[in-house]
């Protein structure tokens, strides 16, 4: 059969039984909507955590009246591992400085006290790929091990916790994506079976006229795609007006708001996206009948 010929029958069998169509279409949308919004919430959840490692730095706290020189090699050491970015030797005296203008508000805090009760510390920055629970762990045990190193401070806790959420969001992401896209396949494989019922007299008149399996298919695959387009084009509608309305809205009275982002490349694939979804439906469908 030739593609405009196909194109015509699928196009006739649309207006012809709109109403099951347009249920298809706008579960399409619902659903490609819904995978559009867990992207949405992924994507920023992982910009987020991406942009705190650069922030992150593990403290070590140096042991009372300790050398110079002793401190030097302390430095050069810790430079030495692949996982340090930089190393800031902070003297108590400026630890103590930087405390007071932090707590300026507070300064009965400091009030009788006689001497510095601060150690020296060096602060550590960590590359990006090290900072992970157990790339922490390792260098913080590794550090604990040098002479002259009290304690290691890291936010352990934090740590864990932000690595759990990136991991969690991008599993609960991705089971959402193929919950949903299955649903999709689903949805086109139950509308395509029963048109292919609804036109099986039709059917049977091409078969007797020797039409091929080709023929017969090709007007359900391109009815298919198309109930997938309009489902990916209402979803992508959808996203853009849930992005317009609601969170542009939101960051002009709740500045926090101002910080998400919205990935736009990724969505204008929702109508190709509904068209591989819609046609794999109707091939499927079309695979366990029996014509």
């Amino acid at each position: 059969m030739s593609l405009p010929y196909g194109a015509t029958l699928a196009l006739q069998s649309l207006r012809r039984e709109k109403w099951i169509n347009l249920i298809s279409v706008l579960t399409i949308a619902s659903a490609l909507l819904i995978i559009s919004i867990a992207v949405f919430v992924v994507y920023n959840i992982d910009a987020a955590t991406r942009s705190l490692p650069e922030r992150f730095s593990m403290v070590l706290y140096l042991d009372d009246d300790i050398q110079k020189d002793r401190v030097d090699g302390i430095i050069s050491t810790l430079r030495r591992n692949s996982a340090v970015r930089s190393v800031r030797y902070i003297p108590k005296d400026e630890a103590l400085r930087e405390l007071k203008a932090v707590l300026k508000n507070s300064t009965y805090v400091f009030e009788g006290l006689d001497e510095n009760p601060l150690p020296d510390t060096l602060e550590l920055k960590l590359r990006k790929e090290a900072v992970g629970p157990e790339a922490a762990r390792k260098l913080s045990d590794e550090a604990l091990r040098i002479k002259g190193v009290r304690e290691v401070d890291y936010g352990e806790k934090f740590l864990a916790t932000l690595h759990s959420l990136r991991t969690g969001a991008k599993t609960v992401g991705i089971v959402l994506i193929v919950i949903l896209s299955t649903g999709i396949v689903f949805v086109c494989y139950s509308t395509v079976k029963i048109l292919f019922y609804r036109r099986k007299d039709e059917i049977e008149t091409f078969k007797l006229l020797g039409a091929t399996r080709a023929f017969i298919r090709a007007p359900f695959l391109i009815e298919g795609g198309a109930i997938g387009l309009a489902g990916g084009l209402i979803g992508l509608i959808g996203i853009f007006a849930f992005y317009y309305a609601v969170l542009l809205r939101l960051s002009v009275s709740m500045p926090v708001f101002k910080a998400v982002l919205f990935p736009s490349g990724l969505f204008l694939f929702l109508p190709g996206v509904g068209i591989f979804l819609g046609v794999t439906g109707a091939a499927v469908a079309l695979g366990r009948l029996r014509y």
